[in-house]
């Protein structure tokens, strides 16, 4: 005779195996089922030479998430694929690109577009459709005042943070005078506006201070001026297009300035590709990132891109778009596709990257410091702060 306990075991097992025969199909069919994000990038026009990083980054996550299993979605393993248009380097194109992603092609997730216009004007999108996105490759104080809720920004290249820094790193380098040009762009007409002030109250003596239109194609007046002024440093806050015209042109007239800052564009492999090795040398430029054994993955991260695309990963843009999906990986990993658990936890918690730790207040990545980075020797260097400088500063010797 069987006992009680026995039957209601052999009972609740019978349930047990009845529950995992219903739900299993569901749970098997979700898992084939694959994940599909969404974003846009500049392929045409004006900005499409400064996103094949960015894409790039975005590629490579997708191929090695595929190839362990997929993404982890709430405990559940599903491939992802990519849901991409082309937004023409022109902000209101991207604005309604998210807009058909989340009601037309109904994504389940989301990436960010090239550049802080771009991830601005999609902002209220992802607000009125509360659906979570990281930010990655845009920059600007007004980036504060986006509401925060849907959008985070984890660079710490924000323009008065530049300022400080940047004056900062010349005083310590004993530069007593600077010349600023700037693209009239608004991230680098943004960072010369809080960085004359700093360079004034530091004591430093800015011998000339001139704007120029994006689609500039010749920049000799210009040069032929700071040549005659003859600064310790010049400060080119240039876009990747406009980087490579002054270094050329740098080059031909023969500027002697110890201290060569590009804004953007010497921070990505094509700089160097463009101009030389030996013109790229010893420049400086905006970036936070290097594959340092502090930073968990870092290396990893950097093998990986340079075994599938053949150079370097830019060290601004590349990292952040690879911080970007980090985040994003870890919060969907715990939360599945539930927006506003996402949402909440992208808000509150603090997420290990390639970059180091990175926690959020409000929009804004509080953690990480403004750093500045420098080619030496091919490679490129982190030169400030001292506090995760992984080279020290040298002056430029020759063009």
């Amino acid at each position: 005779m069987q006992s009680p306990t026995w039957n209601r075991r052999l009972v609740m097992s019978s349930i047990a195996a009845l529950a995992a025969m219903v739900f299993a199909p569901a749970t098997f069919a979700q898992a084939d089922k694959p994940i599909r994000i969404g974003y846009s990038m500049a392929r045409t026009g004006m900005l499409a030479n400064a996103t094949p990083s960015q894409n790039n980054t975005y590629e490579l996550w997708k191929e090695q998430v595929n190839a362990r299993g997929g993404m982890d979605v709430g405990g559940v393993k599903r491939k992802v694929e990519f849901v991409t248009y082309d937004d023409q380097s022109k902000p209101e194109q991207a604005v309604r690109i998210y807009e058909k992603l989340i009601t037309d092609d109904k994504v389940d997730l989301l990436l960010a577009p090239w550049g802080t216009p771009f991830q601005i004007a999609i902002a209220p999108v992802l607000e009125k459709f509360k659906f979570p996105m990281v930010g990655n490759t845009a920059a600007s104080v007004s980036l504060r005042q986006v509401k925060p809720g849907y959008i985070w920004f984890p660079t710490s290249a924000i323009p008065d943070r530049i300022g400080v820094e940047l004056t900062a790193m010349l005083k310590a380098n004993n530069v007593k005078s600077a010349v600023v040009i700037a693209n009239v762009l608004p991230f680098t007409k943004e960072i010369k506006n809080y960085l004359e002030p700093e360079l004034k109250k530091a004591g430093i003596e800015i011998k000339l201070s001139t704007e120029y239109p994006p689609d500039i194609k010749d920049m000799t007046s210009i040069l032929t001026q700071v040549k005659q002024a003859n600064p310790d440093a010049v400060l080119a806050l240039a876009y990747p297009g406009d980087s490579v015209l002054y270094a050329k042109q740098a080059k031909e007239l023969g500027l002697t300035s110890p201290v060569q800052f590009i804004a953007i564009g010497p921070s990505d492999a094509f700089f160097a590709k463009a101009v030389g090795p030996s013109v790229a040398e010893d420049v400086i430029t905006i970036a936070h990132w290097s594959p340092r054994p502090e930073w968990k993955g870092s290396q990893a991260f950097y093998d990986a891109y340079v075994k599938k695309f053949g150079e370097d990963p830019d060290y601004l843009n590349s990292a952040l778009a690879w911080m970007s999906l980090e985040i994003l990986e870890t919060a969907v990993a715990k939360d599945g596709l539930d927006k506003a658990k996402i949402r909440d936890t992208i808000s509150k918690d603090t997420f290990e990257t390639i970059n180091g730790k990175v926690k959020f207040d409000g929009v804004q990545n509080t953690i990480t410091p403004t750093a500045f980075v420098q080619t030496q020797k091919g490679k490129l260097q982190i030169v400030w702060p001292k506090s995760i400088a992984t080279g020290q500063y040298e002056a430029k010797k020759s063009w």
